[in-house]
């Protein structure tokens, strides 16, 4: 696979912000940054990774492999988010009952609006 600069240009501009604010967001130096905008450095796919789980998007859009900008996964940390965390862990250990009931009460707020 290889790192497609201008999608990161692209995802840059979306989200409205300059190479600074984008570098000071992944806590990297604005050069370094500059550096995969221009394609004179390739980011390792752990990079690849942090960029997309940052600033919301898709390894895949990052890479080329999709025009969807859109995460296929959430990563739920712990340690940021603890009460979402432990939901989805009692959803996992539930084997589907709570999930069901989740859904459901979920629909019905969606239709009482």
């Amino acid at each position: 696979m290889k790192f497609m600069p201008e999608r990161l240009i692209e995802l840059r501009n979306s989200l409205g912000i300059n190479k600074a604010e984008a570098a000071r967001q992944l806590n990297m130096s604005a050069m370094g940054y500059g550096r995969y905008e221009s394609g004179e450095r390739e980011p390792s796919y752990q990079t690849v990774s942090f960029i997309a789980q940052t600033f919301h998007c898709s390894t895949d859009y990052l890479y080329g492999l999709s025009d969807s900008m859109d995460p296929a996964t959430i990563t739920i940390s712990a340690s940021e988010e603890p009460d979402l965390f432990l939901l989805i862990e009692t959803i996992k250990k539930d084997k589907g009952n709570l999930l069901n009931r989740i859904l459901t009460y979920t629909e019905h707020l969606d239709t009482s609006k």
